[in-house]
């Protein structure tokens, strides 16, 4: 045994103590006398697909009356590759409006979570969206979570067969324990505790979360490369072949810690089976479960993992497992990355309609009733409801005869302006959560990047740049939630007010980028990009693309 798995971090603790995840949540959520969970609770609560959080603008005020903090519950749901019906969109509606804040909120990992979710609201809003077929089951905790995938039909005719992996991989992946059906949907206790013996998980979990992305080229819109693993479907002459494997990615890090650090996952190979396939996943998974640091949380992912063994081990360990080897990566490009907005076809005729949600962000408000309208749309039943990793929404699989109801709706509402009329960096950027509820929050996020976009449009019009899609990406800390780090601009926050600013990505999402500025507010911001814009609107050559330019310009290296 190494000595890092001597040194247990006290997460480890508490998983290998937790009876299979339950720990003492039942006694937990019968406590009145505070909206909080016990201590070890809330670690083993996101296993469950929740986390507990507090209003943080109400902080100070609560402090100072010397009351708790206000307490809530964010739940997300488990989607793989994002997909719900029109049913089950309705039904989520009406469990926003009755347990949440009522705003539902899109992620980036291609699902929907909600928040500000009282104690005693838990255990009714997971039961309701039992009944509507849904559930939370691994959407968070140091397990694989939501599975993502292409999102958009048009993408591929074997879109379908491709997409069908997300939910394959999202079952390999599930916890044996039967903890959630007992907590929070009242089942009965297993009689044999060895029906869930789980052998890929047993009693340990893993050292940190894990996350999968399905691409098909030669779109990236998953950020295929920033996750710990990562299948690329090779499509020739409309017929899956297989899938190119990479494995390593992952964007989190922590200001002021130069061995934490952003990475995209290394090709390993690619395999032509499914059989072959679903192994290799699994296999990933054990190898992280069993060499992964498990005593500093910081290091944990399986990134450090690879980097600490070597890839060349790192991918001899894995074919011993396996039982084969991976063949050599199979040829494609990735030409874009990107949401194909507005009315798109695809090969069997079926209409989509992607409509932007800013920051994946549905309510209503007194210029955009977009929560109704798509309310509207569910109960014409004529539409079903898919996500993107990039926080937007897709009304899909209308059928030509439905095409003129839905687009009424639409139009009806001011949807079509409103996804039509946004500018394409507005339309394409992405800000995490942060402020007011996540813990970890520096800066602001969500609530800071639309009004920060309103004021850098006036420079793209200034320089005749106000079609390029230059990707724009914020997060409210290091972690790396809102994707910033692979980002054309990304701003990662360092304290309220203040981002440090990273430029250089590429527009296909295969390279990193690079700290520009650092812990700057808004008129720095501003000024800086002023002075990027303008010499990219003078010296760009034909087609070149913001990130590439600043490589080639040598504005950074």
């Amino acid at each position: 045994m190494s000595q890092e798995q001597q040194n247990l971090s006290p997460v480890e603790k508490i998983k290998l103590a937790s009876d299979g995840l339950r720990g003492t949540l039942k006694e937990s959520l019968q406590e009145q006398l505070t909206g909080a969970l016990y201590e070890d609770d809330q670690a083993l609560v996101k296993f469950h697909g929740m986390y507990q959080q507090d209003d943080r603008d109400r902080r100070e005020e609560r402090s100072a009356k010397k009351l708790e903090w206000l307490y809530s519950y964010m739940v997300r749901l488990r989607l793989p590759g994002g997909f719900i019906t029109a049913e089950q969109w309705e039904g989520l509606h009406h469990i926003a409006g009755q347990h949440s804040t009522g705003v539902i909120k899109i992620t980036t990992r291609q699902t929907i979570q909600l928040h500000g979710i009282l104690k005693n609201h838990v255990k009714p809003t997971l039961q309701d969206f039992h009944t509507a077929g849904l559930d939370s089951i691994s959407a968070c905790g140091d397990v694989n979570r939501n599975v993502i995938c292409s999102s958009h039909p048009k993408q591929s005719p074997v879109h379908e067969q491709v997409f069908a992996y997300a939910d394959k991989l999202s079952q390999l992946g599930l916890p044996k324990t039967r903890a959630y059906y007992e907590i929070w949907l009242d089942e009965a206790p297993l009689t044999n505790k060895k029906e869930e013996e789980d052998p890929l998980y047993q009693d340990r979990y893993l050292p940190r979360k894990f996350k999968m992305a399905i691409a098909i080229p030669p779109n990236n819109d998953v950020d295929v490369f920033a996750n710990d693993l990562a299948l690329i479907a090779i499509i020739e002459n409309n017929e899956l072949k297989g899938f190119n494997i990479a494995a390593g990615g992952g964007l989190g890090a922590t200001h002021g810690n130069a061995n934490t650090y952003p990475r995209l996952a290394t090709m390993l190979g690619f395999c032509d089976t499914e059989e072959k396939v679903l192994k290799a996943a699994y296999e990933i998974i054990t190898i992280q479960r069993d060499f992964g640091n498990r005593s500093d949380r910081k290091f944990s992912r399986l990134k450090y993992t690879i980097d600490k063994m070597g890839v060349e081990a790192f991918k001899a360990e894995l074919e011993k497992r396996c039982g084969f080897e991976l063949e050599a990566p199979r040829p494609y490009v990735f030409t874009e990355r990107v949401d194909y907005f507005g009315w798109q076809q695809n090969h069997e005729g079926k209409w989509y309609y992607t409509v932007f949600a800013e920051n994946g962000r549905v309510m209503d408000t007194e210029t955009l009733p977009l929560k109704t309208a798509l309310l509207e749309v569910s109960k014409t039943r004529k539409a079903n409801f898919r996500f993107t990793a990039n926080q937007k929404l897709i009304l899909s699989d209308i059928l030509e005869e439905d095409k003129a109801v839905i687009n009424e709706i639409l139009e009806r509402y001011g949807i079509r302006q409103h996804t039509e009329n946004a500018s394409s960096m507005r339309r394409n950027a992405i800000a995490c959560v942060a402020m007011n509820t996540c813990p970890l929050a520096l800066a602001e996020g969500q609530r800071y990047l639309p009004t920060l976009i309103g004021k850098i449009e006036p420079l793209l019009e200034k320089y005749k740049l106000g079609d390029d899609a230059i990707t724009v990406r914020m997060t409210g800390c290091p972690n790396g939630c809102g994707r910033s780090y692979i980002a054309e601009i990304g701003f990662v926050g360092t304290s309220y007010g203040h981002y440090n600013l990273h430029i250089g990505g590429d527009r296909e999402g295969t390279r990193l980028n690079t700290k520009y500025k650092e812990g700057i507010d808004e008129e720095t911001i501003l000024k800086e990009l002023d002075s990027l814009l303008s010499l990219y609107s003078r010296k760009r050559k034909k087609k070149e693309t913001f990130g590439d330019f600043v490589i080639r310009e040598k504005i950074i290296s």
